[in-house]
């Protein structure tokens, strides 16, 4: 199976504890982010307003840039066993296997090729593009990380029956040989001599005339300016891609690190701040998923549109909590994950703080209102009685006649007597 921490090792606990290391390993470059936003972009640029891409639009062998990272998919004899009807050359040659296989039922069980034909349902179930990245180990034994995409066509407009899925990855070194790399290069950089001094960088260049005044920039200046942070995507399409990316690498992959769920549920929670602004786009992407909207609980189809419907329905609840939540506190579009993971207990602690904020305020204490209330009511009449020390006492009287009684007993030692008493006498 595929984990961020290593191959076969399955963490039940979403909270657990992650491993620092590997976590730093599993981030997949620029390169293949690129990619597999190009391919995306690809894929829309095809919809001309339609649900759903024309398979007669498709040619992956014109396509040169991720063309031989794909495979084509064909479900229009059947979603049991897909025929493959394109495999591209980088992708077959890192599998392994022939170009010419007819079906994923021959795809090998440990290769790159799997671990696209493994999600194919989850676009019939999504009716969108899915994107997933994970860590597995290779049929040839290497550490291997990857990040893929799913993307649904169509032959006649309606119904997904071709899916077109492209894939990058990059092999790692073990834990070891990538300590005993790091030694080597800490090594050789505190033995190199020191650098030279830096010259400055002339506002003229070099070239420029020697007799004019310069300005000159300390590098220092230059290499400690931060570049700006990403701006988030600002679509709510293009904020759904991003979150069902992660939510896909959480559920189908496998992946139950502390920082991957944390990753899906903040992409989640800018699905439904983007929503909130695209309200009618969002109404149409919950009925093409077929969710309906929740007054009472409207966090719980973002869960769902990015996590799946047929997701576990304790999760959703919690998940749903938790983005409620983080928009009861007014976290910004971004910082969702952020907030886990400042907060001690993570998920659990922001669900029971939902739903302490949810809970119906408490019923006031009747015997307590009554005993104020009698405090303050006039007094009827007064006689001298033995009290033993208590603030109300349970007396039996006996009518006399219109408007008169006569106390003939006190009930003594009866708790329960009196707060039932003191509460009835103000109904």
């Amino acid at each position: 199976m595929d984990t961020v921490r290593g191959t076969e090792d399955r963490i039940e606990e979403h909270d657990g504890v992650e491993d620092a290391a590997h976590a730093a390993n599993a981030q997949i470059g620029t390169d293949e982010r690129r990619m597999h936003v190009r391919a995306y972009n690809y894929w829309v640029s095809l919809l001309n307003g339609r649900a759903y891409p024309s398979i007669e639009d498709l040619d992956p062998q014109s396509l040169a840039d991720f063309g031989p990272h794909s495979v084509l998919l064909d479900f229009s004899s059947g979603i049991d066993d897909p025929s493959i009807r394109f495999l591209g050359d980088r992708l077959s040659a890192e599998c392994g296997v022939s170009r010419d296989i007819a079906s994923i039922a021959e795809v090998p069980g440990r290769s790159l090729l799997s671990r696209l034909t493994d999600h194919y349902l989850q676009i019939i179930a999504n009716r969108a593009p899915i994107g997933f990245e994970a860590e597995f180990v290779s049929h040839r034994g290497l550490n291997t990380l990857y990040r893929g995409i799913l993307m649904p066509f169509s032959s006649g407009g309606d119904s997904i029956d071709y899916i077109y899925g492209v894939i990058n990855w990059k092999e790692m070194v073990d834990s070891d040989t990538q300590a005993r790399l790091n030694a080597e290069i800490e090594a050789a950089r505190r033995a190199a001599p020191p650098p030279p001094p830096t010259e400055p960088v002339w506002a003229d260049g070099p070239s420029g005339d020697a007799g004019s005044p310069s300005i000159a920039v300390e590098a220092a200046d230059v290499d400690e300016a931060a570049p700006p942070p990403p701006a988030l995507p600002g679509t709510l399409s293009e904020r759904l891609m991003l979150a069902r990316e992660s939510a896909a690498a959480v559920r189908a992959a496998d992946t139950r690190s502390r920082a991957a769920l944390y990753r899906a549920l903040g992409r989640a929670y800018d699905v439904a701040l983007a929503a909130e602004a695209d309200q009618e786009r969002y109404a149409r992407l919950l009925a093409e998923s077929g969710i309906k909207e929740q007054a009472r609980a409207p966090m719980t189809p973002v869960v769902k549109l990015v996590f799946g419907s047929d997701y576990d329905k304790a999760r959703v609840t919690e998940f749903a909590a938790v983005l409620s939540q983080a928009r009861r506190l007014d976290v910004a579009a971004g910082g969702l994950a952020d907030l886990l993971e400042r907060t001690e207990g993570g998920i659990k602690a922001l669900v029971k703080a939902e739903r302490s904020a949810r809970a119906p305020a408490p019923r006031p204490d009747r015997y307590t209102s009554a005993l104020k209330s009698l405090r303050s009511a006039p007094a009827l009449g007064s006689l001298t009685i033995d009290t033993a020390g208590e603030e109300f006492v349970l007396l039996v009287a006996r009518a006399t006649g219109k408007d008169q009684v006569e106390v003939v007993g006190q009930v003594g030692n009866a708790p329960a007597l009196v707060r039932q008493a003191v509460v009835r006498a103000i109904m």
